[in-house]
């Protein structure tokens, strides 16, 4: 085994984590790929040799690479525009506990997306990898003390965001969502009232080039109705996890159609998260066959 193999090798034990690190960063699931591509070519241009700790290095890395693609995302004129584009859901088998066990959950990755680079990177990698302030400095150019006061920034967005503590029990989750379809297909709207949260609120994203069906719908009677108006009895539904909770693959005429995940409390669903852009469909399920 030559040197290039075994970093190789060494990269791979790390490649979960950093595409852990890129999601939260980014929420997307291409350029999730970019990054950790990105942080192998970086890597395989030094002597990885003098390297103390790799995965540290290559968190490091990461980061700043991400940090770079969100700000340049910020910058393009298509990201003015008023659309709504949620993050890509992380879909996998409806039985994966390590998925579970590692998921961060739609909603969650809604408030990241509306956090200023700098201040996402500093709360990502603090609060949800433990990276020490000191360390993370260097990549936004700040002092640790200013550093920390942009995880704190961070942290108050989530704590307002108020989000709501997801059901645990997976099979509640599933029991729920089953319903909620059978209902929908069923034009049962008092059923899909009493299903829903009062406050539940539906955030669909159909791409640019749909953007009259990308809506943000709140309360149980309006999200009712949206689920009524749009089912459709002849599609076929794919259980899996969504972001590590109950959720579906909706496919209509062998295609797939949308992937849609959902936020269970108790017995009542509070939120729902579908994306019907064909392409991130496309995307986010190719990922999902290949990891």
């Amino acid at each position: 085994m030559d040197e290039t193999q075994r970093l190789a090798e060494r990269f791979e034990e790390h490649r979960d984590h950093l595409r852990s690190v890129a999601y939260r960063m980014l929420g997307s699931q291409a350029e999730v790929d970019d990054a950790v591509q990105e942080a192998w070519l970086r890597l395989s241009r030094i002597d990885a040799g003098e390297i103390e700790n790799l995965g540290g290095w290559l968190t490091t890395v990461t980061a700043r690479v991400c940090l770079n693609m969100l700000r340049a995302r910020r910058s393009r004129p298509e990201d003015a525009v008023d659309v709504i584009q949620l993050p890509d859901p992380q879909v996998s088998p409806p039985d994966d506990e390590a998925a579970q066990a590692d998921a961060v959950g739609l909603a969650l990755m809604v408030v990241l997306d509306a956090m200023a680079p700098a201040e996402r990177l500093a709360f990502v990698l603090h609060d949800m990898f433990a990276v020490p302030f000191e360390e993370i400095a260097p990549i936004v150019e700040r002092t640790p003390a200013a550093t920390r006061q942009l995880a704190s920034r961070g942290r108050r967005r989530v704590r307002s965001a108020d989000l709501p503590t997801p059901e645990r029990d997976l099979a509640r989750q599933r029991r729920v969502v089953d319903a909620f379809f059978r209902a929908a297909r069923g034009g049962e709207f008092d059923a899909l009232v009493a299903i829903l949260d009062p406050d539940v609120v539906l955030r669909a994203d159909a791409g640019a080039w749909r953007p009259a069906l990308s809506v943000v719908v709140h309360g149980a009677s309006e999200v009712a109705g949206q689920a009524v108006r749009f089912s459709v009895p002849h599609a076929e539904l794919q259980p899996v996890l969504v972001n590590g909770a109950a959720g579906v693959v909706v496919t209509v005429r062998g295609r797939p159609f949308s992937i849609m995940g959902f936020t269970v409390s108790g017995n009542q669903i509070v939120a729902i998260d579908a994306l019907a852009d064909p392409e991130r469909v496309a995307t986010c399920l190719a990922t999902a066959k290949g990891g």
